[in-house]
């Protein structure tokens, strides 16, 4: 392990933070209110701990796989402690374990909160919340990607992998850095597109920049106790189409960007990624009609839910827990289905289940065939089989984790379905479970002890489980 490069990273995402801190600064100075030093002090917290990474460059500057999965998984850790020194300094959260996990959940894009009424926070304390979405939704690693430089071979394409979501992540352009500048500027041109359309239907600025944060990191924390229900069809509609784009593969927008049209609808996983919302839009629609004034209504409601939650952005506009059982059931598979890989979104990865039905397909038919010879293919392409295995040990990983996780926090003595959908709005980033959980509750039931193992699925989701893992492992601290 060379640890003076992670050191020296960790340094520059800390400093990072510190220039973060200074939004929801200004936000303060704008609506003239006391909370904006809380953050100026965890400014200057950042900056001398950042600056003491940072005192000395590292004379070796190899960049292994190790060394990225490590220094992705400590960042976001640094990043959600310090993060959450505000909730402290101001006492808008007293307990230190509810204030990391409420920013844990704002870093990891989960948006699960334990605050019961979050009105009665600062404007400058709910941009910092929604705005962590926003950071965490492209991954500040990926940002800083386009501004450092370390050595090795494949350095920035380790610290890539590490951090973006899905089994594979491929270069756009020859150069890693390059292509992370491409991801963000997607990124942030679609995020001013909808604060744009938002503000276009009188929505005020401010929630319109808080909405769209979350909606691009596919986060969910409202600025409403109600989240979204308050607000007009229009508005409602245009976040609902935003949380569906960016939960697409962001390779899509690049070659649709380079007019190639024909591959960009070809992908397979984006094909799914439409086919799974169309189809439980329409079942839900159709189940739950009679609950609403009219079928266009219903169509609306289920659309809104089905993007929000496929997408694991969390945002609501109905209490969908009230919900017969087969749209409830629907709402949990799509949990665990999730968004596409190399986009914002959580979950499994629509990738992974299309890799994955197509193994057991391949499976059958060598029982059927024993001679035959079958290569996979995705998008045309072949599968390598490094990337099958990795998709099925992640399948595995996955289901234990969040097995022992739900037996861990069944021990709070909570009912089944509160637990096992709290993991599953956890792990996949979701945010609103159900029962106890639901869409109108929130995380404030569970003990310290549960909700340290809920910090660490919402952790481990978004880093896709092997980077929090490798933190556990003997071998991976060895120093070469």
């Amino acid at each position: 392990m060379n640890f003076s490069i992670v050191r020296y990273i960790i340094g520059y995402v800390l400093a990072f933070e510190a220039a973060f801190m200074a939004l929801p600064c200004i936000v303060a100075l704008i609506y003239q209110e006391t909370d904006g030093w809380s953050f100026v002090i965890t400014a200057i917290l950042c900056l001398l701990f950042g600056a003491f990474l940072l005192r000395k460059k590292p004379k070796n500057q190899i960049f292994y796989v190790k060394e990225g999965f490590v220094t992705v998984a400590l960042s976001w850790i640094v990043l959600s402690v310090m993060g959450c020194l505000p909730f402290l300094f101001t006492r808008t959260i007293t307990n230190p374990v509810d204030a990391l996990f409420e920013t844990v959940s704002g870093f990891t894009t989960t948006g699960a909160s334990i605050l019961s009424d979050v009105e009665i926070l600062s404007k400058s304390m709910l941009f910092w919340r929604s705005f962590t979405h926003w950071i965490g939704g492209m991954g500040v690693l990926v940002f800083l990607l386009s501004i450092i430089h370390v050595k090795g071979s494949g350095s920035h394409m380790n610290l890539m992998r590490a951090e973006s979501p899905g089994p594979s992540v491929s270069k756009l352009v020859p150069t890693v850095r390059s292509t992370a500048k491409i991801l963000y500027l997607l990124y942030i041109c679609m995020t001013l597109v909808e604060i744009l359309l938002l503000v276009l239907g009188q929505m005020p600025l401010f929630d319109a920049l808080t909405i769209s944060f979350g909606t691009a990191g596919t986060g969910g924390f409202g600025i409403k106790n109600d989240s979204m229900a308050g607000y007009s069809v229009y508005l409602q509609v245009v976040v609902t189409v935003f949380m569906i784009l960016f939960g697409v593969n962001f390779t899509a927008y690049y070659l649709i960007l380079r007019k190639k049209f024909r591959q960009a609808f070809s992908m397979e996983e984006v094909r799914c990624y439409f086919l799974i919302i169309f189809a439980s839009v329409v079942v839900i629609s159709l189940v739950v009609r009679e609950q609403y004034g009219s079928f266009g209504e219903a169509i609306q409601q289920a659309a809104f839910q089905v993007g929000s939650i496929i997408t694991t952005t969390g945002y609501a506009t109905t209490d969908f827990n009230l919900w017969p059982e087969v749209p409830k059931t629907i709402l949990v598979l799509l949990m665990f289905v999730g968004a596409c890989a190399g986009s914002t979104g959580g979950g499994i990865k629509v990738s992974r289940l299309v890799i994955l039905m197509k193994t057991i397909h391949k499976e059958l038919h060598t029982l059927l065939h024993p001679r035959s010879l079958r290569k996979l293919k995705l998008d045309g392409h072949p599968l390598e089989h490094e990337t099958v295995r990795s998709t099925n040990v992640f399948l595995i990983a996955y289901v234990l984790i969040f097995a022992f996780s739900v037996l861990l926090v069944g021990f709070d003595g909570h009912d089944l379905i509160t637990n096992f959908t709290g993991v599953a709005a956890t792990l996949n980033n979701i945010g609103p479970g159900l029962e106890l959980v639901g869409p109108t509750q929130n995380f404030s039931i569970f003990s310290n002890g549960a909700k340290l193992v809920l910090i660490f699925d919402m952790l481990a989701g978004r880093l896709e489980l092997f980077p929090l893992m490798l933190l556990f492992v003997k071998d991976t601290w060895k120093k070469f």
